[in-house]
Parts: structure tokens; C-alpha cells; sequence
């Protein structure tokens, strides 16, 4: 709006560059960023990569903590996750640092800014106990500083990463996995707002909480991360878009009276888009591989070759609740690391949010699901208790060692 002198949204954007943190300017070069970067990766071209390199260079000159540059965090975060990928495709380590400046820069007030809790930046992140604000910044923040933290090291924001996602997952999420309970500002509201019918639930936030989650998986191995990813890819993110593949929801009410309706485009048109570009990054979702061993996190039809293994799936997953998975090469030592989904437990998510009750008479009991599955290797079942068993249980995961396999799991149906 400022290239193109829309005076109408002045109060918003501003009348010259970088001058309102809420303009979108740094949230567009993210995207600019992430789009030339994935480009890169699938082509091998640099033409698109030079262009955002040159973006990416000009943010780094203009925001930072030295004297003459501008003192300011992200606003609308997305270039903290942009300036991350370009580091791990270029090298050049100004692009972390650059990334980490907006991440240690939440929560300052500087150059006039007046933190609020609408763009997280309300107190710093390393003392933030609860999530709140804008549901779309709070994804793709908290996505940023997982990149930082991850890249440079830091515990200690990792650590605040794990306390605000508890917030978020035992008391704001929806048992969609959709996150964001008010139209108003398009985020949450207090500890347990989950109304059905008044859910907000945007299609971008659910896309970030996806985001979020993955990337607390990566750095910590742990199961609970995929099952809220799955949870927000199956029931929030992929509603947001018709089967025609021709209209959208912006928001996701969990509940209607038949008022709400995917819409063929919107004015503010950031949900198609963003639905455009994640659908084809979901192979990447499915599996995952640290050392010798290989994470299967996303049951789903298909082939893949993940170092010099290549297994096959076949399965009608989720609707089918069998999934036959064969190790077609490979060779040497390596673990197939099988993901026992929380739905299979007592609770969807982990925690008292959301639980499972078997009705009996007038009493109602929580519903132990731990039962629900089997896990047949070679065409022999096998119990995760079994001192025999061939599987180990960790972190939520089944783990198959040797060279050669063929699993078999089957899950109860609910």
C-alpha cells in the first residue's frame, strides 16, 4: 500500500517504509524469503533465490540493535522462519543472527513501539507463561524461535517454548486442533473459551500450529507434537478448503446452523494462498530421520525414500485404522521408530483437555484406549510389555530395529 500510495489505509500501513510494525512489510519478505527458498530446493536455480537474497540483505541493513538501524521486532512474524531457511540454504550465519535479533527484540520497547499482547510482543518470550494475541503471529512466532533455538543452541528458549505450548494445548485448543477461540482480533481468549459455535479457528492459524508443532517434534523427539500436527492438519487445515478445491473457509466453526459456507476467495485472501503452498510441502510431514533412525509420524498411502532406505505404506488411514508398512531396501543397521497416536490413549491430546468416557449405567468412566492396538512384525504380533518383543517404547513411539521388515499395525476404531 505504501508502493502503491493507498492514502485510504494510511492509518494502518503507514506513509513511508518500515514505519508501523503492523504494516506487513517484514511478513511479506518472509514469504518472498520462504517462496524463493523452496524454489531453490526443488529446481537447483538461483534466479528467484538472488532476488530474496537481496530482500533478505536489505532487512538485515535496516533492523538490528546497532546504532542506526531500527529497533523493532517482527510485528506479523513469518521473516524469523524465512531468515532461518535461508541461513541452512546459504551459509551465511547474518541471516540467523538477523532472525534471533527479531526473536530476542519481542517484548522491548524501543522507536516509539508500544508492545501489545495482540503481536506477542507484550513482555519477552523467555517470560511468557500464556499464550494470547493474534492465533496466525502467535504459529509463526513460536515457529521462529523453535528455528533459533534449535540452530543456535538456546535452552533457555526452548524452555519457554514447552511452557507456552502447555498452555496452549491443555487449555486453548480445540479438540479439532484448530487454535484461536474470538473473531475478535482473530486469537484466544481465556484459559478454556472453546465455544462451538463461536470458534475462530482460522485456517492460517491451524497451518502455524502445524508448523510449531513439527519443529517441537525435530528438536525433541517426542510423539506428542506429531498427534496435536495431525490433529490440526486432518481437522483444521484441511476443512479450510472445499473437495472442488474451489472455495474456503477463513474461519472454522466447529458448529453451525448451516450459516457458514466456504467462500470462493475473501478481500483479505491469506487462507487459499497459504493453503496452496502447505498442501504441497505434507510428504515432508510424514517422516523423519536423526542418525540411523527413521520416524514414521504420519500414517498415509505412498513410497518413500529416506536416506538408503525406502519403505512402501499401504493404508486407507484415517479412515481405515491397518497400516502395512515394508521395508523395499535397505540395508545395514537402522530403526523404524512407529508412532502410537494419542487418540489410542486415554486423551486425544495428552493431557485432561479432552478425555474418553465409556458410559455404564449412570456412572460414566474414562475410556482406556491403550488396548486398541496391534503390531505385528514378520507376520508375528508382539506386545510393547513382551520381554521377548523385538520392539522398545519411547517417547511415544514404537521402535523396530534390523535390516529387513514387514509391519503391520492395526488400531481400534473409535
Amino acid at each position: 500500500c505504501v508502493t502503491n500510495k493507498c492514502t485510504r489505509l494510511s492509518a494502518w500501513w503507514g506513509t513511508h517504509k518500515w514505519e508501523k510494525i503492523n504494516s506487513h512489510e517484514l511478513y511479506n519478505s518472509g514469504h518472498l524469503i520462504e517462496s524463493a527458498v523452496a524454489h531453490y530446493r526443488a529446481t537447483g536455480k538461483k534466479t528467484f533465490l538472488n532476488v530474496a537474497i537481496k530482500n533478505a540483505d536489505l532487512v538485515c541493513k535496516t533492523f538490528g540493535p546497532n546504532d542506526g538501524q531500527i529497533h523493532r521486532p517482527g510485528g506479523h512474524p513469518i521473516i524469523e522462519m524465512a531468515l532461518c531457511k535461508l541461513y541452512k540454504v546459504t551459509g551465511d550465519r547474518k541471516y540467523l543472527e538477523g532472525a534471533k535479533y527479531f526473536v530476542d527484540e519481542t517484548g522491548r520497547c524501543t522507536d516509539g513501539h508500544h508492545p501489545s499482547e495482540y503481536s506477542q510482543d507484550h513482555m519477552p518470550i523467555l517470560q511468557q507463561q500464556e499464550i494470547v494475541g493474534h492465533a496466525v503471529r502467535a504459529g509463526y512466532l513460536y515457529s521462529g524461535v523453535a528455528d533459533v533455538a534449535a540452530l543456535t543452541g538456546d535452552k533457555a528458549y526452548f524452555e519457554a517454548l514447552e511452557r507456552i505450548w502447555e498452555n496452549m494445548s491443555s487449555k486453548k485448543l480445540f479438540i479439532t486442533g484448530g487454535i484461536g477461540s474470538r473473531p475478535q482480533g482473530e486469537g484466544f481468549g481465556p484459559n478454556y473459551e472453546l465455544f462451538n459455535h463461536t470458534a475462530y479457528c482460522e485456517t492460517c492459524a491451524a497451518i502455524g500450529n502445524v508448523y510449531w508443532n513439527y519443529r517441537m517434534f525435530l528438536a525433541t523427539g517426542e510423539s506428542k507434537y506429531i498427534d496435536v500436527c495431525e490433529r490440526a492438519l486432518y481437522n483444521n487445515v484441511m476443512s479450510g478448503v472445499s473437495l472442488s478445491g474451489d472455495k474456503f473457509f477463513y474461519d472454522n466453526v466447529l458448529e453451525s446452523d448451516g450459516e457458514h459456507e466456504r467462500q470462493k476467495w475473501f478481500g483479505c485472501a491469506c487462507c487459499p494462498g497459504n493453503i496452496t503452498r502447505f498442501v504441497a510441502s505434507i510428504p515432508g510431514y510424514i517422516y523423519a530421520q536423526q542418525g540411523k533412525d527413521i520416524f514414521v509420524n504420519l500414517y498415509a498411502q505412498g513410497k518413500a525414500k529416506i536416506g538408503k532406505v525406502e519403505l512402501e505404506q499401504t493404508t486407507d488411514y484415517p479412515w481405515d485404522g491397518k497400516i502395512h508398512i515394508k521395508v523395499t531396501k535397505g540395508s545395514g543397521k537402522f530403526a523404524i521408530k512407529l508412532r502410537i497416536p494419542s487418540w489410542l490413549k486415554t486423551s486425544p491430546t495428552n493431557n485432561d483437555l479432552y478425555t474418553y468416557l465409556e458410559v455404564s449405567g449412570k456412572r460414566s468412566e474414562v475410556r482406556d484406549m491403550t488396548g486398541g492396538i496391534t503390531i505385528r512384525v514378520n507376520g508375528q504380533n508382539y506386545s510393547l510389555t513382551s520381554d521377548l518383543s523385538p520392539l522398545t517404547s519411547e517417547k511415544g513411539y514404537a521402535t523396530r530395529s534390523g535390516p529387513n521388515s514387514r509391519i503391520t499395525i492395526t488400531t481400534k476404531s473409535l
